[in-house]
């Protein structure tokens, strides 16, 4: 029975490979974002950009363990899959385990923490498959964040601070001159767990590669700003939301945000803008499409589209310069005969179905769509009470445009005098579809707004209020164009 399942199984995915190489041809050139300059922090210190000055929106897609499970048409039908839903970050973990093993059976340490002898002539080696898949992931204007090393090895005492070095020198070495690395210390793992072999790992790295940017991926419902802010190793703050609901607090540990406010994950980019100096932040790992509230019992509850979405939008505009979105099933790999952690059951290549994978990109078309670096969050723009938890209404603005995400459809009192021009013109955008509906011009003043589909959570909206003298979106548009393309080369 196993045999036949894993025949349907490469029989299914030679068909949506078939399938997807004809759709290419009808799609836009690809983007590939490092033609505009290497990846740097941007003057503020709130954002990315490229070195010419072109705007990075990181949406992130969590593939942990990618370089482990996927062969080598798995990994190019996967991130294929991500290019066309826009995703232009795929986190992996380079080394799960010490060893890891590959698909091919190839370890990653052949000979401990020693990497003379690790190229074998007429061996697919587990780095060869590595190099792979970074060089097919650059094909497709994808970075890769590569988390060097996961935590749970490294706490066990499984890479001293020797071995750190030798490791971040062979990494260095191999990879620097890859136009779409981006480097992860740590991996789910407080920074005053081993730091020294942290400190270790990125030092050694840094000393080689000045061009990449580097973060640490913290433990859950932490952030780097806790242990690294003033690490000059550190470019950007990297934050777990992780998976728990409001009131899953249990207890443990040292978080920087309040009992009862788990699922707030703007409360982690208020804490680490509250670090100086500032850096930029991002949520790198908020709950999973599909993955149980809490994480271990798969009979709770499961983490759904709606709540991706929400996380997303929540996270973004309280300052976050992208998000990474993750999905119970697709970061394990599972498929017939590959179990699955966290009750996950669905098998990888059928989730890339799911609604949540499959709506991140409207987020990222939105924020490209205006003036990125002037962006501030700026609660101030909602006037009178403001809603908690879900209800909680949340804003961003440019010098002459503004946005408020509502996650339950709540009345919202919005003044539109907090940006440039007499008047205003207002439209919907449906975080679920990435449909825009016009809703008028307006008065600079304070102005009641709710959508009709009334009040319910899951259909969340984004109000949109542009300076009538502007013309970054149409009165006729009903949906967003492309905001990538204007930067292809």
């Amino acid at each position: 029975m196993m045999k036949t399942n894993v025949f349907w199984y490469f029989l299914f995915l030679l068909m949506l490979t078939a399938g997807n190489a004809s759709a290419q041809k009808k799609t836009a050139k690809t983007y590939i974002p490092w033609s505009n300059g290497k990846l740097v922090v941007s003057e503020e210190g709130r954002y990315l950009k490229h070195e010419n000055g072109a705007p990075f929106f990181w949406l992130g897609e969590t593939g942990w363990l990618l370089p482990e499970r996927l062969n080598r048409d798995e990994a190019e039908y996967y991130l294929e899959q991500c290019k066309q839903r826009g995703y232009n970050v795929v986190q992996v973990q380079t080394m799960n385990n010490v060893p890891s093993m590959n698909a091919y059976g190839q370890y990653s340490l052949v000979d401990g923490f020693n990497f003379k002898d690790i190229n074998k002539k007429g061996v697919y080696g587990y780095w060869d498959h590595m190099d792979y898949i970074i060089k097919t992931a650059a094909n497709k204007g994808i970075y890769i964040g590569m988390v060097c090393i996961w935590g749970t090895p490294v706490s066990k005492g499984q890479m001293s601070v020797k071995e750190a070095q030798a490791y971040g020198k062979f990494l260095a070495e191999r990879y620097k001159n890859e136009p779409n690395v981006i480097w992860f210390i740590g991996g789910d793992i407080r920074g005053d767990v081993k730091t020294a072999e942290w400190e270790a790992l990125a030092k050694s790295i840094r000393a080689i590669d000045k061009n990449h940017l580097m973060t640490f991926h913290p433990r859950g419902r932490t952030t780097s700003a806790m242990w690294f802010n003033k690490a000059e190793w550190l470019d950007f703050n990297m934050f777990q939301s992780g998976h728990r609901r409001y009131g899953q607090r249990n207890g443990d540990g040292d978080y920087p945000i309040e009992e009862n406010t788990e699922e707030d994950n703007w409360r982690f980019v208020d804490r680490s803008f509250a670090e100086k100096p500032l850096k930029p932040v991002i949520d790198g790992e908020p709950i999973y499409e599909e993955i149980p509230q809490g994480l271990h019992d798969p009979n709770e509850t499961l983490w759904n589209d709606n709540d991706v979405r929400r996380y997303a939008y929540w996270s973004v505009f309280a300052g976050s310069f992208g998000h990474t979105y993750g999905h119970n099933s697709i970061m394990q790999f599972i498929r017939p005969g590959v179990g699955g952690a966290y009750g996950a059951k669905k098998p990888w290549y059928e989730a890339l179905n799911d609604p949540g994978f499959n709506q991140m990109k409207y987020i990222k078309n939105l924020m490209l769509s205006f003036p990125f670096f002037d962006r501030v969050p700026d609660q101030s723009i909602i006037a009178g009470t403001n809603g908690e938890r879900y209800d909680r209404a949340i804003a961003t603005r440019g010098n002459d445009y503004l946005m408020v995400y509502s996650y339950t459809g709540r009345p919202m009192q919005i003044d539109l005098s907090k940006i440039s021009g007499a008047r205003k013109n207002v439209w919907w955008y449906a975080a679920k579809t990435g449909k825009l509906e016009y809703v008028g011009e307006f008065d600079s003043k304070v102005v009641n707004f709710q959508h009709d589909s009334g009040y319910i959570s899951g259909n969340d909206q984004v109000l949109i209020a542009v300076d009538a003298s502007k013309d970054y979106v149409q009165k006729g548009w009903t949906e967003l164009p492309d905001a990538q393309q204007k930067w292809n080369k």
